[in-house]
């Protein structure tokens, strides 16, 4: 059980799939738009009646680009999230009387834990975020960072207290609706936190070492690749890789902007002041680019294009930085929110980006100069390589698979 945009899903095709192999019946629940992710995977799909996409683009969905911090994002984001939980709750419940394991996304896990409880099903966590607080780095959907450790672990629980209230008005609902008793107070908290559920992460240790002050039973797996079932390129896109020089991507996947022509001219005057070619691909913002120098493209699997690229210019969502970094190319990230500060900070310090230039206030001049870096040092590129390399390595699935196979017996 998953929700939330692209990113939020498709890790989970590829766990799904790699289960399904092993004999697993696998079902993705998650929003409707997103059922041709698993097609030929073995999966099976039931959908969710939200669509995140028409979400950000209403009213509500347009009011984040209103905040200019993480914090007031966030408490922007929680009506949009409580309403979208009523929506879904009734097909969560459908969805879930028809399993024997529930694997819980983070942006599921209240809900889907009360759903557990009331049907008697084992559940496990699955998240794609490190969510649970620690002394060794501030919380993720803050942006990350170090605070000091004392602060950095309080933050966390301050964060969870947050999202307690998201999912207070649909827990107690559920509940309600499934015969269970009243939750006590700090419940939601306590199960979001990790504090009663097992919980697997899937991003690699090589990226985020597992937290020493983690309780047992949070574990860091290694990521889980989206399922691809057709990894070809469009041959307008073979075409103009082949025309020239390596380009770079630009892409901000499932983010939305408010003023996307203007976006779109910044980073084209950026890559041709870097004097680079530019793939860039449309996604939610609706970004786009014209000349011989450029070509705008729709979805492509990751893993067929980045490898072929100069280097990748994205959003720094999990999805997107794990792309980057298996395929073993430098990155220049521009955060918009949530999370994406801390993705953007791996890089950094992981040494496969020069700096992260955040995309409030973004201009071409800065773009260029960070394009400029990251292709222009070569130790951008060795880095990136070795780190690819060993992140193709892991094994994301095996935890996971070990973990159900103890929860279905």
């Amino acid at each position: 059980m998953t929700a939330g945009s692209r990113g939020d899903v498709a890790p989970f095709t590829g766990l799904g799939h790699g289960l399904a192999r092993a004999g697993h019946a696998v079902t993705l629940v998650t929003h409707g738009r997103f059922e041709p992710l698993v097609a030929g995977s073995g999966l099976g799909f039931h959908a969710l009646p939200v669509d995140p996409r028409a979400e950000l683009h209403s009213t509500r969905g347009r009011g984040l680009h209103r905040s200019a911090t993480d914090a007031g994002k966030m408490l922007r984001a929680v009506g949009l999230v409580r309403a979208a939980l009523a929506r879904m709750t009734d097909e969560l419940i459908a969805a879930a009387e028809k399993s024997d394991v529930l694997l819980l996304s983070g942006s599921l896990g209240p809900v889907g834990h009360a759903i557990a409880e009331a049907l008697g099903l084992p559940c496990m966590g699955t998240h794609l975020q490190p969510l649970s607080p620690t002394r060794e780095f501030a919380p993720p959907l803050l942006g990350g960072g170090h605070w000091g450790a004392p602060v950095n672990r309080l933050a966390g629980h301050g964060v969870n207290l947050a999202v307690e209230r998201v999912f207070s008005a649909a827990v107690p609902t559920v509940r309600a609706r499934l015969g269970l008793p009243a939750a006590r107070i700090g419940t939601a908290r306590r199960i979001r936190a990790g504090l009663r559920l097992p919980v697997h992460h899937g991003f690699s240790p090589l990226v985020v070492p597992r937290p020493r002050d983690w309780r047992a039973g949070l574990e860091v797996c290694g990521y889980w690749w989206p399922y691809d079932r057709d990894v070809r390129l469009p041959d307008g896109l073979r075409e103009f890789l082949d025309a020239g020089p390596p380009p770079v991507f630009v892409g901000l996947g499932s983010a939305t902007v408010p003023d996307p022509a203007r976006l779109s001219g910044t980073i084209v005057r950026a890559l041709r002041g870097a004097g680079l070619r530019g793939v860039v691909q449309r996604g939610w913002a609706g970004l786009g680019a014209a000349g011989d120098d450029m070509l705008t493209i729709d979805e492509v699997p990751h893993s067929a294009l980045f490898p072929r690229m100069a280097a990748v210019v994205h959003h720094a969502g999990a999805g997107t930085t794990a792309a980057g970094l298996r395929a073993g190319v430098p990155a220049v990230p521009l955060p918009v929110q949530f999370d994406e500060g801390f993705w953007a900070q791996r890089l950094v310090r992981l040494g496969v980006a020069p700096c992260a230039v955040p995309l409030r206030g973004l201009t071409a001049d800065a773009l260029s100069a960070a394009l400029t870096r990251a292709t222009g040092d070569a130790a951008h590129r060795r880095r990136a390589e070795a780190l690819g390399a060993r992140i193709r390595g892991e094994d994301g699935v095996a935890p996971v698979l070990a973990a159900v196979d103890r929860l279905a017996s």
